[in-house]
């Protein structure tokens, strides 16, 4: 995400605490903050695939997705 995005995220969060803050305000930080989460949640699934743990083998595995019941 670009610095100035980032910026703008702190801008409008401090904005919010003191004064409030104007619908169009509230919808473009409402985007600005899932596209932050989004951006987030890529990193850390990227992350994740490249993680791998030893059997009782001693063979690298890479991390599966637990099925839930």
């Amino acid at each position: 995400m670009e610095k100035e995005k980032i910026q703008r995220i702190n801008e409008l969060y401090k904005k919010q605490k003191s004064v409030g803050l104007t619908l169009e305000e509230q919808k473009e930080q409402h985007q600005l903050r899932q596209e932050y989460i989004q951006l987030m949640r890529n990193n850390f699934q990227q992350t994740i695939k490249s993680v791998y743990i030893q059997d009782k083998d001693g063979n690298p595995q890479p991390l599966k997705r637990k099925i839930e019941h």
